[in-house]
C-alpha cells in the first residue's frame, strides 16, 4: 500500500492512554527522538490496575519533557468517552497526528465488567473518529493520521497460523477481541465517508517494565514473591507471541510516519486510506518456557532467593474462557510497507522487566 510520509517533527501529537504501558512509552520515545514535538496525552487513570504505576510512567514522562524544552508535553486527566472533553482538545490543539491506546484492556475482566469495554473501547474511539472527521471543517488540514490499537485477541479462535490480517476474523471469543474488532470496522467507514488515513495495529501480548499487573508475567512475579502458586492454564501448552514493549513502540512510531496514502477510485470516489498491521514477534513462545526464563531472570535480578523451590509454587491448570491456545503474528506486510520487524528475544526483554521490579517495588 502507498504510503504518505509524514516527518513527526513539529507535529501536534494527541496520544490516548498516555499514562497506560505503550501510550506512556510511546510518549517517552517521541520526547527522545522527534524534538521538536508537541506531545498532548489524556488518561483516565482509572484503577483497573495500581495507579501509582501510572503515576511512575507519568513521572518518567516529566523528566524527559523536562530534559527538551523544545517540546511541549501536556497531560489532561479525562475520558475519551467524554465527548466535550476530547471536542475541547481538538478544538484548542489542532492535533496533526492522533494515536488512540486508551481502552479497557483485559480478555477476562471483560466477562465480569462489559460496561468498562462499551464505553472506553466503543464510545470513547467513536469520540475519536468523529473528532478527527470535523478536523476536516471549513477547509482545514485536519488530522493526517489516526493510528489505533487493535489486539491479536480479534483472531479468536481461528485454527490457521500464523495469523494474517488477511484472514477471516468474524468469530470473537471475548467481549474485549469484538471491541476490538469492531474498532478496525468503525475506522474503516469513517476512512471512505470522510477521507480520514487510519491505521489498526494488532498488539501481540506485550510485555516489559512498568507493564500492566494483569498481564501473566507480571501477575505471576507477584505471586511467586508472596510465595502463592501460580497457575499456568491450558496445562502449559499455550504458546504467546510475546512483543517487547519498545518494539511495539519503534513499529508505532514508524507507521505514525507512514499514513495510507488519499486516493480516488474509478468511481471518483475516494478509495478508504485505511490499513491494518500486526505487530509480533512472529515467533510464539511456549507459556511453561517463558516461565522457566522469568523465574531466572527474577533470582538473577535479587527478586527471588536463589533457592526458590519453583516447583512447589506452580500448578498446570485447564484454559480458561475467552482464552486462546496460541497467537503468532504474521509481520510480512509490516516489513514491507514499514522496513521494520520486531526482534527483542525472551531473555533480553524479561530481564529488564526483573530489574525494573527489583527498584519499583524494592523487593
Amino acid at each position: 500500500m502507498t504510503k504518505k510520509r509524514i516527518e513527526l517533527k513539529t507535529k501536534t501529537v494527541f496520544v490516548t492512554g498516555s499514562a497506560g504501558f505503550i501510550g506512556s512509552n510511546l510518549v517517552l520515545d517521541l520526547l527522545k527522538t522527534q524534538s521538536p514535538i508537541k506531545i498532548i496525552g489524556i488518561d483516565n487513570m482509572n484503577d483497573y490496575y495500581d495507579v501509582s504505576i501510572k503515576e511512575w510512567r507519568l513521572n518518567q514522562i516529566d523528566k524527559i519533557a523536562a530534559e527538551h524544552t523544545d517540546s511541549t508535553w501536556t497531560f489532561i486527566k479525562g475520558d475519551i468517552a467524554d465527548r466535550a472533553v476530547i471536542d475541547d482538545i481538538f478544538a484548542a490543539c489542532h492535533p496533526d497526528i492522533v494515536v488512540n491506546l486508551a481502552a479497557q484492556a483485559g480478555v477476562r475482566y471483560s466477562i465480569t465488567n462489559p460496561d468498562a469495554y462499551i464505553n472506553s473501547n466503543l464510545l470513547g474511539f467513536y469520540n475519536i473518529l468523529e473528532a478527527c472527521r470535523h478536523s476536516y471543517d471549513s477547509g482545514a488540514k485536519g488530522v493526517e493520521h489516526l493510528v489505533y490499537a487493535s489486539s491479536s485477541s480479534v483472531y479468536g479462535s481461528n485454527k490457521k497460523v500464523p495469523y494474517s490480517t488477511e484472514d477471516q476474523v468474524d468469530h470473537p471469543v471475548s467481549l474485549y477481541a469484538a471491541t476490538k474488532k469492531s474498532n478496525e470496522l468503525m475506522a474503516h467507514a469513517y476512512s471512505k465517508l470522510y477521507n480520514i488515513p487510519s491505521t489498526g495495529l494488532r498488539f501481540f501480548t506485550v510485555y516489559g517494565p512498568a507493564g500492566r499487573p494483569d498481564m501473566a508475567y507480571f501477575g505471576f512475579t507477584n505471586r511467586l514473591v508472596k510465595g502463592q502458586t501460580i497457575q499456568i492454564f491450558n496445562y502449559g501448552n499455550c504458546r504467546r507471541d510475546f512483543t517487547y514493549v519498545d518494539d511495539i513502540v519503534e513499529g508505532v512510531k514508524r507507521v505514525m510516519a507512514g499514513a495510507p496514502e488519499r486516493k480516488n477510485g474509478e468511481d471518483g470516489l475516494p478509495v478508504p486510506p485505511y490499513a491494518v498491521y500486526n505487530i509480533g514477534n512472529q515467533n510464539p513462545e511456549n507459556l511453561l518456557d517463558f516461565v522457566t526464563i522469568l523465574q531466572e531472570e527474577l533470582i538473577r535480578a535479587k527478586v527471588l532467593p536463589l533457592d526458590y523451590d519453583f516447583e512447589a509454587h506452580r500448578e498446570l491448570v485447564p484454559m480458561q474462557p475467552g482464552d486462546v491456545p496460541v497467537t503468532y503474528a504474521d509481520c510480512e506486510p509490516l516489513l514491507r510497507d514499514y522496513g521494520f520487524q520486531p526482534g527483542t528475544d525472551l531473555r533480553t526483554g524479561l530481564r529488564q522487566f526483573a530489574e525494573w521490579y527489583k527498584e519499583f517495588y524494592q523487593v
